[in-house]
């Protein structure tokens, strides 16, 4: 996979980068900046719609615990939602998965609503020693890469944090 491919077309790229390295299944809540990559991920891999983010990691756990390597997607904001689920049983448990997490509260996305969480995602994270990583779209391979191999190498969370534009998203 070329990077000229993902920039042509992230959201398929990744998705497939993503299956490619046996990662699945796929748990997300509905997020705009994310939008074009469910629907991908629904096409290629099948995707499990959960209305909250601390059920789609609980989901995962119990997926984890099977054997397989989950993917989790939210919004940053219900990062926030989860913060117990990750700090109270993924974290101590070491119960490998991914997050994909959209970043609101970034540039160009100025909504109020989303600043504090925008600043919080990434410290917030790593604070529970969750590894992240900015996904950019000349990278995608060696992220997922890196991905791969914390959870299903190491057998730990990790996040790749999506900036609102990746995707398509305009404010």
């Amino acid at each position: 996979m070329t990077s000229q491919m993902f920039l042509e077309n992230p959201s398929s790229e990744l998705s497939l980068s993503l299956a490619e390295s046996g990662f699945g299944p796929f748990f997300g809540t509905p997020c705009g900046i994310l939008a074009p990559f469910y629907e991908r991920v629904e096409r290629d891999c099948g995707l499990r719609t959960v209305p909250r983010e601390d059920n789609a990691i609980g989901m995962a756990a119990g997926a984890a615990m099977a054997g397989r390597s989950p993917v989790v997607m939210m919004q940053n904001s219900g990062l926030g939602q989860s913060l117990n689920a990750l700090a109270s049983l993924v974290v101590p448990y070491e119960i490998p998965m991914l997050l994909i997490v959209s970043l609101r509260g970034v540039l160009p996305d100025r909504t109020s609503e989303n600043l504090v969480m925008g600043r919080l995602t990434e410290p917030l994270l790593n604070a529970c020693g969750i590894p992240t990583e900015q996904l950019r779209a000349d990278a995608p391979a060696a992220q997922v890469e890196w991905a791969r191999d914390l959870v299903g190498r190491r057998h730990r969370p990790a996040a790749l944090l999506v900036p609102p534009t990746l995707f398509g998203w305009q404010a």
